[in-house]
């Protein structure tokens, strides 16, 4: 190829580059944006500039998010978006980001979508092909595991527990059977009798870390027997007020429960992969046993080696 052909080319590629890099860079996006938990200081520089950039922001109670966001000079436009109209104002948003915008969505505290809302609006987003980005920061239940004192090589988080007490009971009952750390939330106003519950399901004896106000005022943390830990806050009014992340040890010697389970998903397996390619199989069985589909697909690929 003669020299200026390949300059030609080579310019032509350039080009080409650069139009493919203004496409990419004009995608409109929703931002995930985590906000602290407690302390206003607790963000990000980068959630800082994605939320002074955006068009508008979604927050979960604009009365909440507005002295953050004043608190960091942010005067983006703030609509709200929560449980009650999150299904109605789907569609609005769409359009919104379809014609030309860029959004951003928190919650009240933390990472959103960890048991506040959101989730219709990102599901929605990916399949109309709009971009979802996460800006990752503050979140409560990674914060109440990494200073529980107990194992956090495999836990569940299950959110918070019923509100009914004979409800809760039953919601617990398997979770005190696995050997995995256990993880949920509660409010103050149902934190005396969940840890009631918990000492009758999951035992007196087992261990327990409950912490409170993380990253405020008035952070406690209590380690100890679920007894122990229950008549603490029967006692003091003051361990009853706040917002709670409850992590509970998983049942000692209850690895025989586990196996039943994996037991269970290796027969399904075996069904879905007569009929089924191993991720397709990997899939649907992720999605009968509400578990993570890579670790579905890893069992799945080494029951069809063997």
């Amino acid at each position: 190829m003669a020299q200026a052909d390949k300059a030609l080319v080579s310019n032509s590629t350039i080009i080409h580059l650069r139009k493919v890099e203004f496409i990419m860079s004009s995608e409109q996006v929703l931002y995930i944006v985590a906000t602290p938990i407690g302390n206003r200081d607790d963000i990000s520089a980068r959630a800082i500039d994605v939320l002074s950039s955006v068009n508008r922001i979604y927050a979960e109670d604009t009365r909440h998010s507005l002295p953050l966001l004043r608190h960091h000079g942010i005067n983006t436009p703030v609509t709200a978006l929560h449980e009650h109209n999150e299904q109605a104002q789907v569609s609005g948003i769409l359009e919104y980001l379809q014609s030309g915008h860029d959004a951003a969505l928190i919650s009240d505290a933390g990472t959103p979508l960890i048991s506040d809302p959101g989730f219709r609006l990102v599901r929605a987003c990916q399949r109309a092909g709009v971009k979802v980005s996460p800006v990752p920061g503050a979140c409560a239940l990674t914060a109440a595991l990494c200073i529980s004192g107990l194992p956090t090589d495999r836990f569940q988080f299950v959110g918070f527990a019923p509100h009914k007490r004979a409800a809760r009971k039953l919601w617990l009952q398997p979770l005190a059977n696995l050997s995995s750390t256990q993880v949920l939330y509660e409010s103050p106003h149902r934190i005396v009798d969940c840890l009631e519950d918990i000492c009758e399901m999951f035992g007196m004896e087992r261990e327990l870390c409950v912490a409170r106000e993380l990253t405020k005022r008035f952070e406690t943390v209590l380690h100890g027997a679920a007894a122990h830990i229950l008549q603490g806050v029967f006692e003091d009014p003051n361990q009853q007020k706040g917002e709670f992340v409850i992590v509970i040890a998983g049942k000692p010697g209850s690895q025989a429960v586990d196996t039943s389970a994996e037991i269970a998903l290796d027969r399904a397996l075996e069904v879905l992969l007569q009929h089924l390619p191993v991720k397709s199989a990997a899939k649907a069985a992720a999605d009968i046993f509400s578990m993570n589909k890579r670790d579905a697909y890893d069992r799945a690929l080494a029951l069809q080696q063997k």
